[in-house]
């Protein structure tokens, strides 16, 4: 899977906000496929079932609108105005007729609190007939392991770090954050490389998982000097933003 970890991963895209570039937006995209970097993004839930091109959950932070992203359909948040661009929203479909193969393009399925979200059954279905370099991961093993079961030749991974906040999980006991954090999951989930954040390196399980079983390490988010340093001295390729890497 040399493939995966050729190049630096530009975070939700090459953006710039001051510039009118605003992440996970189609121009973004291009402006890191015009850089020659893999593309990282995140996928949500629209209310019928289709994979969106978004981080949040909600429309708040980026839009001119607000609201849960999961309450709308793909024609309403097709015509949700963002500010500071007039780029539109983008399905996931779309963004891979974007890319087109040009770059390397790993997809996160965002946490979705209904355990039976379509999402990561729909991103299994788009990508499946994609034909580029592509790679899926998630911070939840439970949608990982439907990954795999609904299309086992797509590359999959794990996102980590070592606190899971109940901000974005809901109440979990600490014997989860631990086996969320240390990977213990993978018998079952059964990823094929790792994210982690940087600021948590170097950790155990996913040292031992490179050194023991070859699984490529990445890392999140890269943006100053002691994080590139940090990331180097652990051998991580990174994915990064605000700067050129």
């Amino acid at each position: 899977m040399d493939w995966l970890t050729a190049r630096p991963i530009a975070h939700r895209g090459l953006h710039t906000a001051s510039e009118g570039v605003i992440e996970n937006m189609p121009s973004a995209f291009t402006a890191a496929i015009g850089g020659n970097y893999a593309i990282e993004c995140d996928v949500q839930c629209s209310a019928d079932g289709e994979a969106m091109v978004h981080h949040d959950g909600v429309l708040d932070r980026l839009t001119e609108t607000t609201g849960p992203l999961g309450g709308r359909t793909v024609a309403e948040l097709k015509r949700v105005d963002f500010r500071n661009t007039a780029d539109r929203m983008l399905t996931l479909g779309e963004l891979c007729d974007l890319v087109a193969g040009r770059v390397t393009l790993i997809v996160e399925i965002k946490h979705q609190r209904d355990a039976k979200s379509p999402l990561p059954k729909r991103v299994a279905d788009v990508l499946s007939s994609y034909k580029g370099p592509v790679a899926t991961m998630s911070f939840d093993p439970d949608q990982i392991a439907t990954v795999r079961e609904q299309a086992p030749n797509l590359v999959r991974g794990i996102v980590a770090e070592r606190n899971f906040h109940p901000k974005d999980w809901g109440p979990m006991s600490g014997w989860e954050r631990f086996r969320l954090a240390h990977l213990l999951h993978a018998p079952t989930s059964k990823p094929q490389f790792v994210s982690y954040r940087v600021a948590d390196l170097p950790a155990l399980a996913p040292t031992l998982a490179r050194a023991l079983f070859g699984i490529p390490l990445i890392c999140w988010t890269v943006r100053t000097p002691e994080d590139r340093a940090q990331a180097e001295a652990c051998k991580a390729q990174i994915t990064f933003e605000g700067f050129r890497a």
